[in-house]
């Protein structure tokens, strides 16, 4: 046993859901100059930032409702998740979400799954002006230089490496500075093709229910 106190550091969109929130929105309402910022924004000539923030600017403050409306509807929740967390909760497990998403639309999706009040970490968005502008209220600190508007890096330094294992779950380059940082990293899709690249030690996964078999296995034998 490490004699640590194990914490789970979990992103949303492609993590938790099935599939990147945001795109989806993009796609579906197609707001007009969308697509020359998501090129940008995933050639990575602007940062994650700029580009959330430049794609949610293009829609009026009145269509919030559609938005979220669109969400809830089209979001698939990926196998396991809800016995991922009655596992963390049996075993003591902090379970954190940190999330690029918006909160306009992260809160509601997540409201069923009775997630603790200060345990979502995602940016915020602004309905008071004419267009939606978002609001960043966990920029990155070093040693995090991505951009990425929501640092992950920034919320685990709350959490230090001599009293917590640090395990981060997610799928893509918003998450790989936290995983640098982490003790232990389920991955998939483009972020364990970082993993693989750069030599970070990493369990891919395609379910949450592999994730809670693997930390079982890890238990007993003392890793966690």
């Amino acid at each position: 046993m490490t004699g640590k106190q194990p914490i789970v550091f979990c992103d949303f969109d492609g993590t938790i859901t099935d599939n990147d929130n945001i795109v989806a929105i993009m796609k579906h309402f197609k707001p007009e100059g969308y697509e020359a910022v998501m090129e940008a924004t995933l050639k990575r000539s602007i940062s994650i930032r700029e580009g959330v923030g430049r794609m949610f600017a293009l829609f009026p403050s009145s269509m919030r409702e559609q938005i979220v409306s669109f969400v809830i509807q089209q979001a698939v929740i990926r196998e396991g998740f809800v016995e991922f967390l009655e596992y963390l909760k049996s075993e003591g497990i902090p379970f954190y979400v940190t999330s690029g998403g918006i909160d306009f639309f992260v809160d509601p999706l997540l409201k069923p799954f009775g997630i603790p009040e200060g345990r979502i970490f995602c940016n915020s968005a602004d309905f008071e002006g004419e267009r939606i502008e978002i609001t960043w209220p966990h920029p990155c600190q070093e040693p995090c230089k991505n951009d990425c508007g929501m640092c992950k890096v920034t919320v685990m330094k709350e959490f230090p490496p001599e009293q917590y294992t640090r395990i981060l779950i997610g799928d893509s380059i918003t998450d790989f500075e936290g995983a640098k940082q982490a003790d232990l990293v389920y991955s998939r899709s483009t972020l364990t093709e970082q993993c693989r690249k750069l030599g970070v030690n990493h369990v891919p996964f395609h379910t949450f229910t592999e994730i809670q078999e693997d930390m079982k296995l890890k238990k007993n034998q003392g890793v966690l």
